[in-house]
């Protein structure tokens, strides 16, 4: 396998843009870009360099506590239908129905 230093990047410049079937403004700067370590192009090295789990500095001020709920099942696949952030949603609802009480 080539590195991105040994590259002809005319050729794999036309190449990309045979595939795309025309002319790709901009693509040999970034092709060069890469080449030269700019931009967001990673290498293998990189990628099993990051660290898992979530980036330092994203905990939030007041954090949540993990509580058990029971939901009846047509409600819980509503909310899970709505797709990604569901607990959070559910979290908005409370908060505005409480809002709504008066409670908060």
């Amino acid at each position: 396998m080539k590195t991105l230093k040994t590259l002809d990047l005319d050729k794999v410049a036309a190449a990309i843009e045979a595939d795309a079937g025309q002319a790709l403004p901009g693509l040999r700067e970034s092709l060069a870009e890469a080449r030269d370590g700019h931009g967001l192009a990673h290498t293998p090295e990189q990628i099993v360099a990051r660290r898992r789990g979530r980036p330092a500095g994203t905990t939030q001020a007041i954090t949540k506590e993990p509580v058990k709920l029971r939901l009846d099942a047509d409600v819980l696949a509503a909310l899970r239908a709505s797709g990604d952030g569901w607990q959070t949603r559910i979290n908005d609802m409370l908060r505005a129905s409480l809002r709504l009480g008066g409670l908060v």
